[in-house]
């Protein structure tokens, strides 16, 4: 086995899959990538089981094989090159010599072969959508789903496909968001719950992708495409939440305020907070709001007053900040919307303008009981 790869190429496709990579596998095998060439096409792989991850680049070589290489040890490796071709030559001392513009570098492989085979998607559906819009809908709701073991379904982010919309929701029972496209359809009304690994490593790759997305899935995997990468991930078992049941439809007493004044009023007022239940307090009336935090432990308290404009009755509400901050940072509009009914009802989150045509986001807060 001989090829040749530019090393600034290399570094791009190990460093993106190099996420997938957990730092204790089950399998050591998994400690390694997968390097395939077929007809002068490298293909990289990198899997931990329940998410592979492939990429193809063009190399020069004469024949094809198949061979698996330390992760860690080439990621430590190649990104310390600058720019040159790479030789990758497999020795009879069942090594593979890395040969540089100023050295050589011997590596212990492993057959290809016991790499565990990827997983081929039967009877799936497929939907597609552009790089950014699947970046976007990851950005707004990955950061709203759960960390309970005891409640995996609620660990990923679900996506609901239909012929109108596409749907994504996360919610770890404390705070809740929606995302829809209508700009957008899938082939027919199709259910799933993505981990939240995948979509992290996704995340940071699609933000700089405007490329098109085909997204197929079936009833236990689903398989992003784009370019030469292919992503495919184990789905979490499980039915979803009927997370509409959680939504307040009534919400008569409604504030808009500008998004960056409230989101820095409340990270400084909560900086004052109880540092177990992080309980901001807004008593909102008139055109005015007051946002206000205690630590009776120590004594500390913060009060901040803003202009707003509020349609409804008088209201003292209680959050966890660290939720709301979450949501202010997730929304991208110069204004917010905070629509409330009661003191012990879910507060809805939402942007006043839409920044692209067939956007649509809802975020839910759940309050915090109030110290009298």
């Amino acid at each position: 086995m001989k090829f040749i790869v530019s090393s600034s190429s290399l570094l791009k496709e190990l460093q993106m899959l190099g996420g997938v990579i957990n730092a204790t596998n089950t399998l050591p095998i998994l400690d390694n990538f997968l390097f395939e060439i077929t007809e002068k096409i490298l293909t990289i792989t990198a899997s931990d089981l329940e998410t592979t991850f492939s990429s193809s680049i063009n190399v020069e070589s004469e024949s094809n094989s198949i061979i698996a290489l330390p992760a860690r040890l080439l990621l430590d490796t190649v990104k310390t090159f600058s720019e040159q071709p790479l030789t990758f030559l497999k020795t009879e001392k069942n090594t593979v010599e890395i040969i540089a513009d100023n050295g050589k570098y011997a590596v212990a492989y492993v057959k290809g072969e016991e790499y565990p085979k990827s997983v081929e998607l039967t009877d799936a559906k497929s939907t597609k959508m552009q790089g950014n819009i699947l970046y976007n809908a990851i950005n707004s709701t990955i950061f709203a789903s759960g960390n309970d073991d005891l409640r995996p379904i609620m660990s990923g982010v679900f996506f609901q496909f239909s012929k109108e919309s596409l749907t994504f929701v996360a919610t770890d029972a404390h705070k809740l968001v929606k995302y829809t496209r209508t700009d957008f359809v899938a082939q027919e009304n199709i259910e799933f719950i993505v981990p939240k690994k995948p979509l992290q490593i996704l995340k940071g790759i699609l933000q700089n992708i405007n490329s098109e997305i085909i997204i197929h899935y079936n009833e236990t995997n689903a398989q992003f495409n784009f370019g030469d990468s292919m992503l495919t991930c184990r789905l979490i078992d499980g039915k979803y939440p009927n997370y509409e049941a959680v939504i307040p439809k009534e919400n008569p007493n409604q504030m808009q305020i500008n998004r960056l004044s409230f989101l820095n009023s409340v990270k400084r007022v909560s900086i004052f907070s109880n540092k177990t239940t992080y309980q901001i307090r807004l008593n909102i009336a008139g055109a005015a709001m007051q946002i206000t935090a205690e630590d009776f432990d120590y004594s500390n308290s913060a009060e901040e007053r803003l202009e707003c404009d509020y349609q409804g009755e008088d209201i003292k509400i209680g959050f966890n900040s660290r939720f709301l901050i979450e949501m202010l940072n997730g929304l991208d509009s110069d204004k917010v919307k905070l629509s409330m009914s009661l003191p012990n009802r879910a507060g809805l989150l939402t942007p006043t303008e839409i920044k692209e045509e067939g956007e649509e986001i809802t975020m839910l807060v759940m309050p915090v009981m109030l110290n009298t």
